[in-house]
C-alpha cells in the first residue's frame, strides 16, 4: 500500500516563493520607469508630443513582441532568459541614470530605451508565466496564480507613486530604483533549484512555430470565445478609462482625484486576485463568464450618473475584482490545457488578443465624449458590456462549459 507524500504549502514551497520575489521585484522596476521615462522627457522638453511618444514607445512592445517573445520562451532555457532580460534593463536603465546625472537627457534615447525594456520584459513576464507550473504542484496552480495576480496589481497600484515621489526627489533616482530591482530579481533566480521547462522538441522555422501557436489558440473553442469577449471588454474599459477622466476633470477634479479612483479599483483587483480560487472551486467557467460579464454590465451603469469619487472608486473596485478572478481563471485554465512547450506562444496570443486592441477604446470614445457628453458616451458603453453578456450567454460553446476551471466537475 502506498502513502501518498503531502503537497507542502506554498508558503514553504521555497522555489515558488523566490520565482513570486524575483518576478514582483522586476515587475514593480518595470511599473516605476514606464512611469517615469515620459515624465523625464515631459520635464526635459516640456513637450507633451515628446512624453506621449516615449509612452507610445514604451507600450508598443504590447503589439508588436509579444508573438516573437512567446516563440523564444518555448525555444530556449527559460531561467537564462529571465536572467539576461534582468541584465539587459540593468544596463538599460542604468545608462539613462548615468545620463539624466550628467546633465544630458535626449528623447531619442529615452524612446530606444523605453521600447528594448518593455521588450525585455515580455521576455521575462512570458517566460515567468511559463515557469510556474513547473515550480508548484498541479493542485495549487489557482492558488499560486492567485498570488501572481494580486503582486501584479500591487506592483500596477505601487509603480506610479513611487516614480514621481523618487523622481520629484532627485530625477534620476527612479532609474536606480530600477536598476536595484532587477539586480535583486536576477540574484534571486540564479537561488532558484528546479528547472523552469520539459523536454523541448526540435525547433522548425520561426514563422511556423508563431502560426501554430495561433491555430492551437484557435482551436480551443472555448478559450477563443472567451478571449474574443475579454477583448471587447478590454477595449469598453479603456474608454470607460478616458470617461471617468473627463468627468473628473469637467466637475473640476484634480489629478489626485483619479488617483485616489485608481488606487481603489487597485485594492479590488488585488481582492479579487486573492479570492479568486474560492470561485474557481464553487463555480464552472460558464457561470463565471455569464455572471462576470453581467455583473461589468450593470456596474458601469451608474458610472453615467455621478462624478462623486467615491462611488466612481467603488465601480472600479468592482472592475478591477471582477478583471481578477478573469485573469486567474484564464491562467489555470491555459495552464491545464496547454502542453509545456507551447505555453510561451499560447500566453503571448492571449495577452495579444486580450489587450492588443484596447487602444480602441481611447480613439472611439474620445470623439464621443467631445460630441454627446459623457452620460450618453458611457451608457453606450455599458450598452457594448450588456451586449457581451448576452453573446456569453447565448454562446453555444460557454453554455456547455460546464465544469470548472480546472476541468473537474462540480459536485
Amino acid at each position: 500500500m502506498s502513502v501518498t507524500t503531502p503537497v507542502p504549502p506554498l508558503r514553504r514551497n521555497r522555489d515558488f516563493l523566490l520565482l513570486w520575489a524575483a518576478a514582483g521585484s522586476t515587475l514593480l522596476g518595470t511599473r516605476v520607469t514606464v512611469f517615469a521615462y515620459p515624465l523625464l522627457a515631459l520635464w526635459a522638453t516640456q513637450s507633451a508630443s515628446a512624453a506621449g511618444l516615449v509612452m507610445s514607445a514604451a507600450l508598443l512592445p504590447q503589439l508588436l513582441v509579444q508573438l516573437p517573445a512567446g516563440v523564444l520562451v518555448d525555444r530556449v532555457d527559460r531561467r537564462r532568459l529571465m536572467v539576461l532580460a534582468d541584465i539587459g534593463c540593468v544596463l538599460l536603465t542604468a545608462g539613462v541614470a548615468v545620463a539624466v546625472m550628467a546633465g544630458h537627457t535626449w528623447v531619442a534615447h529615452l524612446v530606444v530605451v523605453a521600447f528594448l525594456q518593455g521588450s525585455l520584459a515580455i521576455c521575462y513576464d512570458l517566460a515567468e508565466r511559463a515557469a510556474v507550473r513547473h515550480v508548484v504542484a498541479s493542485e495549487q496552480l489557482s492558488s499560486a496564480l492567485s498570488q501572481n495576480e494580486a503582486r501584479a496589481r500591487a506592483a500596477g497600484m505601487l509603480g506610479q507613486p513611487i516614480g514621481s515621489a523618487l523622481f520629484a526627489l532627485v530625477r534620476w533616482s527612479p532609474f536606480l530604483f530600477t536598476v536595484v530591482a532587477h539586480l535583486v530579481s536576477l540574484v534571486t533566480l540564479l537561488l532558484i533549484r528546479r528547472d523552469f521547462q520539459g523536454e523541448r522538441p526540435a525547433r522548425r522555422d520561426f514563422r511556423t512555430e508563431v502560426a501554430e501557436g495561433l491555430r492551437w489558440i484557435w482551436g480551443q473553442r472555448l478559450l477563443r470565445t472567451a478571449m474574443v469577449l475579454i477583448s471587447v471588454s478590454n477595449i469598453v474599459f479603456a474608454g470607460l478609462g478616458l470617461a471617468v477622466m473627463f468627468i473628473v476633470e469637467a466637475t473640476g477634479g484634480s489629478a489626485a482625484v483619479l488617483g485616489v479612483i485608481t488606487a481603489i479599483g487597485g485594492v479590488g483587483g488585488m481582492v479579487g486576485a486573492l479570492t479568486a480560487s474560492r470561485w474557481l472551486r464553487r463555480l464552472s467557467m460558464r457561470s463565471l463568464l455569464v455572471g462576470g460579464f453581467t455583473a461589468w454590465a450593470l456596474t458601469v451603469v451608474p458610472v453615467a450618473f455621478t462624478s462623486d469619487p467615491i462611488l466612481l472608486g467603488v465601480a472600479f473596485a468592482a472592475f478591477g475584482y471582477i478583471g481578477g478572478v478573469f485573469n486567474v481563471a484564464g491562467g489555470v485554465y491555459l495552464v491545464t490545457i496547454a502542453p509545456d512547450a507551447m505555453m510561451g506562444r499560447a500566453v503571448s496570443v492571449m495577452t495579444l488578443l486580450g489587450s492588443g486592441l484596447a487602444f480602441l477604446g481611447g480613439l472611439t470614445v474620445g470623439p464621443l465624449l467631445d460630441t454627446t457628453g459623457a452620460t450618453t458616451t458611457v451608457l453606450g458603453l455599458a450598452g457594448v458590456m450588456a451586449a457581451l453578456a448576452l453573446g456569453a450567454v447565448t454562446s453555444p460553446t460557454v453554455r456547455a462549459a460546464v465544469n470548472t476551471v480546472s476541468g473537474r466537475p462540480l459536485r
